[in-house]
């Protein structure tokens, strides 16, 4: 049986984790890896004594704090969290930033432009893939469960025919905190070869991946009767950076990326992040990156490849376009051996939402999504893998 090893991620000085976040295939595998111990999360119930309640929130409140001092450009860092539950959930998120940022080097140069222009990064939304199978059970509910346990709700539903998707996007109760757009592929409407490279792959999927007893304490957390922990956080971590089912045979992800490149991504990378978004409006009124030409413009001149297209009209209410992904090493199986295969990754979207006058002649802004935009976002990651 081939697994692909979860490597430490390092901490740098821009991201509010001093700490190093260590293999964490032991919180998610079990025994089903040698040298792996399975870990059972205590179901959610109120702790005993209060005193242990409000020490352990305010150890790990602390801890936030402490990181986050370090931080010099967080896309979440301008939420002022009002619960532990909150803190909870902003901290995850940065540890799901700090592994895609380390990994999309464009990102990096962002930062820097947004630095040099005194302007604000703030994060619009994540966007995360997956694939529906029956058998086993696999979609959107294999990512969203995590970020619905801690408050997340859905907002909107999206059909994208022409590739075989569906999306769903959520929203946390607090308006300020940034969206999620997670998808997932038909797996039933591919051809008989396609559907086989995805079963093949797939049947090797953890049922313990997202145990039940680790969904109840991060709703008990969310409800704020749990106090949040640093295991709590790692497990839910691991939920999204740690490949669900055994390394892909490579066979199987190129036969399914002649059908579906969206398919073969997420058999290699599982249901880690796709993107973060800057929004654009973020920027500031005093910036020279207040439109998301502009700020197309400012990357391309330290040497961002971007898409080539802005997507959406001009003067309407969402306006996209994004970086060109960057590739990375990825683990596939080759035989009987692991082999280390070019695959793209993921990319940098910017997004702007201008307001506009709605039905009721009210000023609003929109928040949600446009199909006809991201039919063609997904395209980004076709690549040319190697």
């Amino acid at each position: 049986m081939l697994r692909s090893g979860t490597a430490a991620i390092r901490c740098t000085t821009c991201l509010p984790h001093v700490r190093q976040l260590t293999t964490l295939s032991s919180a998610i595998r079990g025994d089903r890896t040698p040298g792996f111990r399975q870990v059972k999360w205590p179901l959610a119930t109120p702790l005993g004594g209060r005193s242990r309640r409000t020490e352990g929130a305010a150890s790990f409140r602390s801890s936030a704090v402490a990181a986050s001092s370090k931080a010099e450009c967080m896309p979440h860092s301008h939420i002022s969290a009002t619960k532990d539950s909150e803190v909870f959930t902003l901290r995850l998120l940065d540890r799901l930033w700090e592994k895609y940022r380390e990994r999309v080097s464009y990102v990096r140069t962002y930062e820097e432009v947004v630095k040099s222009q005194k302007a604000t990064f703030v994060n619009d939304h994540i966007a995360f893939r997956s694939i529906a199978l029956q058998e086993p059970s696999c979609g959107i509910a294999s990512v969203s469960r995590v970020f619905e346990a801690l408050g997340y709700r859905p907002a909107a539903t999206y059909t994208f025919e022409d590739k075989h998707l569906n999306a769903i996007h959520y929203e946390h109760p607090r308006p300020i905190f940034p969206k999620l757009f997670i998808s997932e592929l038909k797996a039933w409407e591919l051809s008989e070869a396609s559907q086989a490279a995805i079963t093949s792959s797939l049947s090797s999927l953890n049922p313990l991946h997202v145990p039940q007893s680790l969904l109840s304490s991060l709703h008990a957390i969310g409800q704020n009767t749990l106090p949040p922990s640093e295991d709590a956080l790692e497990a839910a971590a691991a939920a999204i950076l740690t490949l669900p089912w055994d390394v892909p045979q490579e066979e199987a992800v190129k036969t399914l990326h002649q059908e579906s490149q969206y398919g073969a991504w997420v058999l290699v990378h599982g249901y880690n992040v796709n993107h973060f978004t800057a929004l654009i409006n973020s920027h500031g009124p005093t910036t020279t990156i207040q439109s998301i030409e502009s700020t197309v413009e400012a990357l391309q001149a330290e040497g961002v490849p971007m898409k080539s297209q802005i997507e959406g009209d001009t003067g309407g209410k969402l306006r996209q376009t994004a970086t060109q992904a960057v590739n990375m090493p990825i683990a596939m199986a080759r035989g009987n051996k692991v082999v280390e295969v070019d695959w793209p990754y993921a990319y940098f979207e910017l997004a702007q939402r201008d307001p506009y006058t709605d039905h009721d002649g009210q000023l609003t802004r929109f928040e949600g999504f446009l199909s006809a935009n991201a039919t063609h976002l997904f395209d980004i990651t076709q690549g040319a893998p190697k």
